[in-house]
């Protein structure tokens, strides 16, 4: 078979201890996972059921302890940083229950989700979807994937951001409103999850915006950190 055009590459992200590479296949990203985050966005943060939203495969950069770099995005003046923990799916399967989704996480990893948040917050007032905000290429850095034969399942354990050397957003993994097995359960009930998915699994309070210069640096614990700079 000849294709007409150029085939894209396969976007993939390194394997903490391990020479080969985790190919991404699509990037799922829970919003308003934290209640501190959620009152921070104006939202009330009871237990309603979790909502995604979805980012392209060109949106993960590898990202690590070496310096990384990420272009300042048109069309915003407000480029704001969202700390995650990142969940990679080793294994498919549609309607998992909850004990079993664990089962289908190959490995988590620290990323960042990057959004225009001015263009976001002008979609939701008029009821637009968010992709202008939130799906754009090179918005989701993404540290190596470090396997759960190597670290265990991450149900708790710091999570932070500093920009510049300040602390900006700092939490607990164990605080999320819906747990990583949780969240796979209730969107493998919409979506099959495919091998290669990324799961982004909600932001801390703190979120703020950088400009470019700005030297972010990211962890959870157990995951080690990323450095990634704004591009000038």
């Amino acid at each position: 078979m000849n294709y007409a055009i150029p085939v894209a590459p396969v976007i993939h992200l390194e394997i903490a201890g391990s020479t080969d590479v985790f190919p991404v296949n699509r990037i799922f990203c829970v919003g308003r996972n934290y209640a501190a985050h959620a009152r921070e966005m104006g939202k009330d943060p009871e237990r309603d059921p979790p909502f995604f939203f979805m980012k392209p495969a060109n949106a993960a950069v590898q990202a690590g302890q070496s310096e990384s770099r990420i272009p300042y995005p048109p069309m915003t003046a407000n480029f704001h940083h969202e700390i995650e923990l990142v969940v990679a799916i080793g294994r498919g399967g549609k309607d998992i229950t909850v004990d079993d989704a664990l089962s289908h996480v190959y490995g988590y990893a620290v990323g960042l989700d990057m959004t225009r948040r001015d263009l976001q917050l002008d979609a939701r007032e008029k009821g637009r979807p968010w992709e202008f905000g939130k799906s754009f290429r090179d918005s989701a850095p993404i540290g190596p994937i470090h396997p759960v034969a190597s670290v265990g399942q991450v149900t708790g354990g710091a999570i932070a951001l500093t920009v510049n050397g300040q602390a900006r957003q700092h939490s607990d993994v164990k605080e999320l409103i819906w747990s990583v097995a949780e969240s796979i359960a209730y969107l493998s009930q919409y979506e099959p999850l495919e091998p290669g998915d990324i799961i982004m699994t909600g932001t801390p309070e703190g979120v703020a915006a950088v400009v470019r210069g700005d030297l972010m640096e990211g962890s959870v614990e157990g995951l080690g950190t990323i450095r990634v700079r704004v591009a000038d």
